[in-house]
Parts: C-alpha cells; sequence; structure tokens
C-alpha cells in the first residue's frame, strides 16, 4: 500500500519538503508538478491583462476528499510508492507555488504518467475555485486554464 498524502492548505508550499516526503528508497523516480502563479490571463476576454495575483477558494471538505480519491486510485494504476498531492487557497502572488504533485515509483514512466494524470483529474474534478486577480478588476478561471 502507497503512502499518500493530499491536503488543501491556505498557507505557502514548501516544495523541496513536499518533493521529499514523497521520497522512498524503493523509488527510481520521482515525477513532480509545480503549479506557479503566471503573469498572463488565461481567461480569453481578458488576454490582453496582466495577472497581479490568484485567489483560490475550494469546499473545504469535499475538496480534499475527491483529493485523495485521485491520489489513491493513481497509486492503484500506476503501483506508485507514494504521492503527494498538495493544493494551496486564499491569495498567491505572481511566481508562488500553488498546486505541487510528486509521485514515486520504481520506474519513471509510472511516476511520469501518474503525475501528468493526476494534475489533470485535479484540474478537471477536484472542487478548486480560481479567480485572476488584474489591476482593474478581477475574472474567475475555468477549471481547465
Amino acid at each position: 500500500m502507497a503512502f499518500v498524502r493530499v491536503e488543501v492548505v491556505d498557507k505557502q508550499l514548501d516544495v523541496a519538503a513536499l518533493v521529499a516526503e514523497a521520497s522512498a528508497p524503493s523509488c527510481g523516480a520521482i515525477a513532480t508538478f509545480v503549479g506557479t502563479v503566471r503573469e498572463s490571463a488565461s481567461v480569453a476576454a481578458n488576454s490582453n491583462k496582466a495577472v497581479t495575483s490568484l485567489d483560490y477558494e475550494a469546499h473545504p471538505t469535499l475538496a480534499k476528499e475527491q483529493l485523495r480519491e485521485i491520489a489513491t486510485r493513481a497509486s492503484d494504476k500506476w503501483d506508485l510508492e507514494s504521492v503527494v498531492a498538495v493544493h494551496r487557497v486564499g491569495t498567491c502572488e505572481l511566481g508562488e507555488p500553488t498546486v505541487v504533485v510528486a509521485c514515486a515509483a520504481a520506474h519513471r514512466g509510472e511516476a511520469l504518467d501518474a503525475c501528468r494524470w493526476l494534475i489533470d483529474e485535479l484540474k478537471a474534478t477536484v472542487p478548486i475555485w480560481k479567480k485572476e486577480i488584474y489591476a482593474d478588476g478581477s475574472s474567475w478561471v475555468d477549471a481547465h486554464a
């Protein structure tokens, strides 16, 4: 049975500590994804606006439950040794990490495939909502942006 840690937190993410937490002596690979706040808008209607920050909101119970479900599915499907998936809520500044996914497996193929699948599933299914903040307003972003 794999080690699985999932959280939805309202504090800055320590990327190195989260990746280290996924480490296991039996693993030859740890695939990671770190999502950060970028300055270009992902909302088409605001493509000419610069993002100054992001605000994330989540359903506190359902987000963690759904995140655990998909992390466990990834672990089972790709025979992972460990999975760490942590997402920020609250205000996030430019360049700041907003989500960290780390998947550890014996071989790189499983780790890479699981990591990509997990972040895609997270964005598609976990009840976490993103609002882009601009100098002159804000806009909620589609889950797939």
